[in-house]
């Protein structure tokens, strides 16, 4: 037993500096970080035509927030396509009634889902056929704008450096106990596989971009094969990106401050299969899965368990290693709680309930596992009520 001691005192112990150097990250961060806000310059004085897509599926909850949102941008030249992908509540009828009011928006219905496509692949690609920008951009169904002046910044922005691709990153809506507890640990996950300064380096191989809001130039978007390269991708977004580094184009991806929300989930079920989702669509192979299972068991959860058990075993006097580990373990948790409690102030996040990341460190375990299901032969993975083939 003096073994599983030993491992667990060395596990919290480098668990604690893994955490310590978090400490120094966020400082880092806000010292230097950068988000773009809506104070940033714009638009171009030869702002470019520009087209905003957004792909929706029975959004009818949401879909006129998005559109109304997107018109009252002070972009002065652009139109607004919403690509209504075989629908079945009221979306494409709102739609509709609000391009009888403004002109700049267009409806465009999608029928039927080709072989061998995902559904929003194959709504952006036909909705994208019929625009016209020297830009596009790509938007979310579920997010609002709470700016005027996003789109102005981000071209901005692009322009200045240079970006064939810029992803500007959401700012989460998170109401429910759930959303808050498990949303800021899966996020989290991404960022360990991609580093937002990684992503902007040329040099590097690290490619991430979000769906919610993805500015790239017409030109890049042909030249990487459109949306037929990643026709079956349930990740559009990140496998745009990689196509966009593997082509030598300059992507970027930036924080917004004050620019947009989205809300993703609403309850426990949607988060646990989102995220799963998102999980298998960004990763997809059994090492980074499993990578990212074991970060989340050993930076999330060891603490507690060298904790409780050390501390237990060394009250039954089982020896001093059971004591260390015990004290490690207390280490190591705090040493968590107090990076969580400081990155949950800085993402926007409830920071009181620092304290939950262990519990939504299961959560997000869990919706790995998920993941991980998805990769056995014959799996199927099922989205906004179409189901496609996952596993081998």
């Amino acid at each position: 037993m003096s073994v599983v001691a030993i491992i667990l005192f060395a596990l919290s112990g480098l668990v604690t500096l893994v955490w310590a150097s978090r400490h120094v990250m966020i400082c880092v961060e806000r010292r230097d970080g950068f988000l773009l806000a809506g104070d940033y310059a714009g638009p171009p004085n030869d702002a470019p035509h520009l087209s905003v897509l957004v792909a929706a599926k029975d959004e009818e909850q949401v879909i006129e927030r998005c559109v109304r949102t997107m018109l009252d941008q002070d972009y002065p030249d652009f139109e607004l396509i919403v690509c209504n992908d075989r629908s079945e509540d009221a979306t494409a009828e709102i739609v509709h009634r609000i391009a009888t009011e403004d002109p700049r928006v267009r409806l465009v219905n999608i029928e039927s889902l080709p072989d061998g496509w995902c559904g929003k692949n194959n709504a952006m690609q036909t909705g994208i056929a019929s625009s016209r920008g020297e830009w596009i951009c790509m938007i979310d169904a579920d997010c609002w704008q709470t700016s005027l002046r996003t789109l102005s910044v981000a071209m901005q922005y692009a322009r200045e450096t240079g970006a064939d691709l810029l992803s500007v990153l959401p700012t989460l809506e998170m109401k429910g106990f759930w959303e808050n507890v498990i949303q800021p640990v899966c996020s989290g996950v991404m960022m360990i596989w991609f580093n937002p300064d990684e992503v902007n380096d040329p040099a590097s191989p690290a490619a991430y971009a979000n769906g919610a809001f993805m500015l790239i130039k017409r030109s890049a978007y042909e030249a990487i094969g459109t949306h037929a390269a990643v026709r079956d991708q349930v990740n559009e977004d990140m496998h745009i990106a990689a196509h966009v580094k593997q082509a030598g184009l300059n992507l970027r991806v930036v924080r917004n401050d004050g620019l947009y929300r989205v809300r993703m989930y609403t309850s426990f079920k949607q988060i646990l299969r989102g995220w799963g989702r998102i999980f298998y669509g960004t990763f997809g192979t059994l090492r980074r899965l499993t990578v990212s299972l074991l970060v989340l068991i050993v930076m999330g959860l060891v603490p507690y368990l060298a904790a409780v058990l050390g501390l237990a075993m060394a009250a039954d006097r089982a020896g001093a290693w059971w004591l260390a580990c015990g004290a490690a373990g207390v280490i190591a948790a705090a040493m968590q709680v107090t990076v969580i409690y400081r990155f949950y102030s800085l993402i926007g996040a409830r920071k009181w309930l620092a304290w939950t990341y262990p519990l939504g460190c299961a959560v997000a375990t869990a919706a790995v596992m998920v993941s991980l299901s998805k990769l056995r032969k014959g799996a199927k993975l099922t989205w906004r009520g179409t189901s496609y083939p996952s596993g081998g």
